[in-house]
């Protein structure tokens, strides 16, 4: 594409229009070039002549700008805060294989051919083999071919509205041409590695010219994660990000693609950037070549990874295979193994958690070490730091694999003969915060602080739980500011932050008028929350947040969990013996009925649920077993209809089966059926049970 000369501002109206869509033409013609395929036609001198035109003309006739102009990657108001999002189709997690090693590969295609039924004859599966990047997870909406939304993760069904921040990253095309109506790209966030040093060179020289409130960053993750988080769409734009697309969400109106590598070649050909190591590879095999091939390039590349991601190529069979806990049966993430490090043990302390429990933890000479600096590794109990014989002078193996927290794995032999190494840890009898007992239950390795609220580590460690982003999210109430309410006595339970008052917010340290006004408003905000986030932000032990969906859609009211029996808790998906006796512990407490209380009588509030237990259950006490491709269900969607009728889905085929739902291609599990003489049914013949029954 050629270069117009410079227009001449002298012109008619129908001519500046026209200049300003010629100039944007060519502005995302080379910006494409450039950001994305690397291969530049103009001087940078050129191209931002060509940029300050436009911004030039856009500010003399702002009826001429648009939202997909080059001009508006830069720039814009900072935001008070982040919006949440609310994903119409879920960015959903991939589960992770266990096994670091080569041989994780197979264990996946195994576990693919059992979930398919197919016999050790039939073809290999083909897969797209990906990486596995280490940056943060980005949806991103385009309406008519405009971008006009970008979301965060979150939780997976609400995100942050990171828009502004998005638009500054020259690797996500602000138009699509020929892009159906409704298209959401998912894909990955990151910063370079040559981008990271550079960005932190430039921060160490500010640094040094006295700038406050500068700093270096840890690693390019947390740089590229703060660099999305900026409220100020001007700081974010100097942030060197990139952006790799991998996926889709909602889609509307677009191409019925065969295969995963049909979806991403069209998103490529739309003019996102999809890495060049992006492959096919048949069965096992295939995949183990794949992991180690990258693993023998993962430190040439640009870019950090931290594994490999595996997927079945055909949409059919992805559908067929469906979700276990919300997770896709059909791909895996297989991680590398752990780096580590050698580093000398300074002191071992414990720490406090919110739930009481007493954690060691190594104080350690500060090593790198799976990208970031270590100074800290945990020694999980007391158990586990005497079976490793861990002592303060040691020269230790650290541990990191990914965001997992660090870990001593081993002392190093000459450590163990050297005359200077410290006594052998045992764990404090008392809490090391409050000086309450500390008791070791029975047939647990842990040990955990009876003084609950009481222990001002976990009265911070729940309050900072609480007011979390997944819970009820109360923005501005970090960590350091609970500190200070909890140390100046102004909160002692998780009811006393909504009885926080102007006055004695705005007399702590660096807390001004505007800061304290801020902070009320969002509590008063998160006030109006869900009932899984309320769950979860209580702190129950076990109870994450998938166990705490699943609690509230079964029940659909606080007072019904708090007082349900053992027996029905039992009936939730999700909940077994461990989380049960967990529930019942919890609510037994009656400090812990009374906070629950005393939160809804400040105002706490969340919107009705249907408790899926009082609707009629017309399948209860049967047990079902599916198999093949069922006509317009979805396994998963199959299995959520007959769970909800009250029925039981089962692996395999048994005496105890009551039905085998079979579609076409039904395998062995067909042929056990016949044999044991199980009824066999159709989709027509389940809705028929469904209204019949």
């Amino acid at each position: 594409m050629s270069t117009p000369e410079l227009f001449d501002n002298a012109a008619s109206p129908d001519d500046l229009a026209q200049r300003v869509v010629q100039l944007r033409a060519q502005l995302h013609y080379h910006g494409h070039l450039y950001y994305v395929l690397d291969a530049p036609e103009l001087p940078d001198a050129q191209y931002d002549r060509m940029f300050r035109e436009l911004q030039a003309l856009e500010e003399a006739h702002p009826h001429l700008r648009t939202l997909d102009s080059p001009t508006q990657r830069v720039g814009g108001k900072p935001l008070a805060q982040f919006d949440s999002v609310r994903h119409v189709v879920p960015m959903l997690s991939i589960r992770t294989e266990t096994d670091t090693e080569s041989t994780g590969a197979q264990a996946f295609d195994t576990r693919i051919r059992k979930e398919l039924e197919l016999l050790d004859t039939a073809p290999a599966v083909e897969y797209v083999t990906e990486l596995k990047f280490d940056g943060l997870a980005m949806s991103l909406r385009y309406e008519n071919g405009v971008l006009v939304q970008a979301a965060t993760r979150g939780d997976g069904e609400y995100g942050e509205d990171v828009t502004h921040n998005a638009r500054t990253i020259g690797q996500i095309p602000l138009r699509l041409q020929d892009a159906p109506p409704v298209l959401e790209v998912r894909g990955e966030v990151y910063m370079r590695r040559d981008d990271f040093e550079a960005l932190n060179a430039r921060q160490r020289v500010r640094i040094a010219q006295g700038d406050k409130g500068e700093k270096t960053f840890v690693n390019p993750r947390n740089a590229a994660a703060g660099a999305v988080r900026q409220l100020d769409p001007a700081i974010a734009a100097q942030r060197p990000l990139s952006f790799f697309a991998y996926g889709v969400g909602e889609l509307q109106g677009g191409p019925a693609w065969a295969t995963h590598l049909d979806l991403l070649m069209a998103l490529k050909a739309w003019g996102f950037p999809v890495a060049t190591q992006t492959a096919t590879a048949l069965g096992a095999q295939g995949l183990l070549d794949f992991h180690q091939r990258i693993g023998a390039l993962r430190d040439q590349l640009p870019f950090d990874i931290d594994g490999v991601v595996y997927k079945v190529n055909s949409l059919a069979l992805q559908q067929r295979l469906g979700f276990v806990s919300r997770e896709p049966r059909w791909a895996v993430a297989h991680k590398y193994p752990a780096q580590e490090q050698v580093t000398t043990v300074l002191a071992i302390d414990v720490q406090v958690g919110r739930t009481g429990k007493l954690t060691p933890v190594a104080k350690l000479a500060p090593v790198f070490v799976g990208g970031v600096t270590v100074t800290n590794a945990t020694l999980h109990n007391e158990d586990e730091a005497r079976r490793k014989d861990v002592r303060v002078g040691d020269s230790v193996i650290v541990r990191r694999a990914g965001d997992v927290i660090p870990e001593v794995v081993s002392v190093l032999p000459a450590s163990l003969e050297s005359p200077n190494r410290g006594g052998v840890f045992t764990m404090p009898r008392s809490c090391p915060v409050c000086g309450s007992a500390a008791v070791r239950e029975e047939d647990e390795a842990d040990y955990r602080c009876t003084g609950g609220l009481f222990c001002s580590a976990q009265r911070k460690q729940a309050i900072s739980h609480f007011v979390q982003r997944r819970a009820v999210e109360v923005e501005g109430l970090g960590e350091k500011l609970v500190d200070q309410l909890v140390e100046a006595g102004l909160v002692r339970t998780l009811p006393d932050i909504y009885r926080l008052g102007f006055v004695a917010l705005a007399a702590l340290e660096r807390m001004a008028d505007k800061s304290a006004n801020n902070l009320l408003e969002a509590l008063e905000k998160s006030k109006s929350t869900t009932l899984p986030r309320f769950l979860y932000g209580l702190g129950i032990r076990h109870v994450g947040e998938a166990t705490a969906k699943e609690l509230a859609r079964h029940f659909g009211d606080v007072q019904a969990i708090m007082d349900a029996p053992l027996e029905k808790l039992l009936e939730v998906n999700d909940v077994g013996p461990t989380v049960a006796q967990s529930l019942r512990a919890f609510f037994d407490q009656a400090h812990n009925r009374e906070v629950v209380e005393q939160l809804r009588a400040c105002g706490v509030h969340w919107p009705d649920i249907q408790a899926a237990s009082d609707a009629p259950k017309p399948l209860a006490g049967l047990t079902f077993v599916i198999t093949g491709t069922l006509p317009t269900l979805g396994r998963d969607a199959a299995k959520a209809l007959i769970e909800d009728a009250g029925a039981k889905v089962a692996g395999s085929v048994s005496k105890k089966t009551s039905y085998v739902l079979a579609g076409t291609e039904a395998g062995s599990k067909l042929d056990k059926a016949q044999e044991l003489g199980v009824p066999v049914i159709d989709e027509a013949a389940l809705h028929k049970m469904l209204e019949v029954l």
